[in-house]
């Protein structure tokens, strides 16, 4: 497992057009892509230039004042977004359509606004529903809308938040074993009222990766924990284990006790979603935001602060995750 605190290290081993141009190369070979040679040397380039950018604004955001510190991460974002596009989409940006952001936000109203109930709704074209579908395979988003509470519960390094401020335990440590089983604690029958046999099947249907019933667990007791053989070995990985989250700091995963978050949504789209938000708030919303800065008066503060923090660190680190499986499958 990569350590994300030397993240930029392996984003500069990249820093190199033959390298790169080899890279793109093969990664359009295996999609068949035409004229595979002629692309990738047009788009090792704009790759680099890619994360250049976006280092750069990573860079300037560690010492940015809170108040611009949305934007910086939110663009910061968008630059290596564009540069794992061009592994997967030989044609980015094909047309314009795909330049906009990909989401709204709704008016504000200022007398009764709560950051916690604001809510982002997903656009037919964009960013946001290119890279979901090109780099995740997540398809058809357009109307839907998440609210502000529903995106932090993805977050699982939020976890000692939600316990201080509104004595709320959102998640179960599910621990791994040899990196192919999982071991699910009993208290998972009891948040989603099912008996172990019915929680197995459910869970086996909504994991995104296949597994069995692992040798060894006794049937028909219902207080044994859940022990799942994951029938691929080395298949769950940071980038693309949801609805299991990974905390990035504990190096360890999370399952969500609301059915509502056991959906397929990789975390580089719920931090996508949040930094948009708190960088048009920021941006447009000066008077709102200046005071949730100043006059501490609310819990939206301390998640806000800590969700930056943690996005600081961990989408840098999930997307190299991505290249890396491109690097390593070539």
């Amino acid at each position: 497992m990569l350590d994300y605190r030397f993240i930029w290290q392996s984003f500069n081993a990249l820093h190199a057009a033959n390298t790169t141009q080899h890279l793109l190369q093969k990664c359009y070979e295996k999609a068949a892509v035409p004229n595979a040679e002629k692309k990738s040397y047009e788009n090792s380039y704009p790759f680099i230039y890619y994360l250049e950018h976006g280092q750069n604004y990573y860079q300037l955001s560690q010492n940015a004042p809170l108040s611009i510190k949305p934007v910086l991460l939110f663009y910061g974002m968008v630059q290596l977004l564009k540069a794992c596009l061009l592994t997967v989409d030989p044609q980015y940006p094909e047309s314009t359509s795909v330049l906009a952001h990909g989401v709204s936000t709704r008016k504000r109203k200022k007398q009764s606004y709560e950051f916690f109930q604001d809510e982002v709704k997903v656009q037919k074209n964009g960013l946001f529903s290119h890279f979901s579908e090109r780099m995740f395979h997540v398809k058809q988003m357009e109307g839907e809308k998440f609210t502000m509470e529903q995106l932090f519960k993805r977050i699982p390094e939020l976890q000692n938040l939600f316990s201080l401020h509104f004595q709320q335990q959102w998640y179960l440590e599910t621990t791994v074993i040899d990196g192919d089983t999982l071991v699910i604690p009993v208290e998972a029958l009891d948040s989603y009222h099912m008996t172990s046999r019915r929680f197995l099947d459910f869970i086996v249907q909504t994991l995104p990766f296949a597994t069995s019933q692992s040798i060894g667990e006794t049937k028909g007791k219902d207080r044994n924990p859940i022990s799942l053989k994951i029938n691929t070995p080395n298949i769950l990985l940071p980038l693309t284990s949801s609805p299991l989250l990974y905390h990035l700091y504990e190096n360890a995963y999370y399952l969500p006790k609301e059915r509502d978050l056991l959906t397929f949504f990789p975390e580089i789209m719920t931090h996508y979603l949040l930094l948009y938000n708190l960088s048009m708030i920021s941006r447009y919303e000066t008077e709102w935001w200046s005071e949730l800065l100043h006059t501490y008066s609310s819990n939206d503060y301390p998640f806000i602060r800590q969700f930056l923090a943690v996005s600081a660190d961990k989408v840098p680190y999930l997307l190299y995750l991505f290249l890396k499986q491109k690097i390593d499958g070539v």
